[in-house]
């Protein structure tokens, strides 16, 4: 599995907000449907909140990449 730190200038970030910056989605209509499809993990759970607030060192899993938040 790949990973990958994203660095974020403050915290917490919403999910929905996080999968843009880390380039994971174009937009928020993209980040819903991803949410939606049940296809984010977040600290190894399945996670269907858009608004689901983000920690450093949070874990955000798609397919076969991990993204971690620094």
């Amino acid at each position: 599995m790949k990973e990958h730190v994203v660095e974020i200038g403050g915290y917490p970030i919403r999910l929905g907000q996080f999968l843009k910056h880390a380039s994971v989605v174009s937009d928020g209509a993209a980040a819903k449907e991803l949410i939606r499809t049940h296809r984010i993990e977040v600290n190894g759970v399945i996670e269907t909140r858009r608004g689901r607030q983000l920690q450093p060192g949070d874990r955000v899993c798609f397919d076969t990449t991990c993204y971690i938040c620094r």
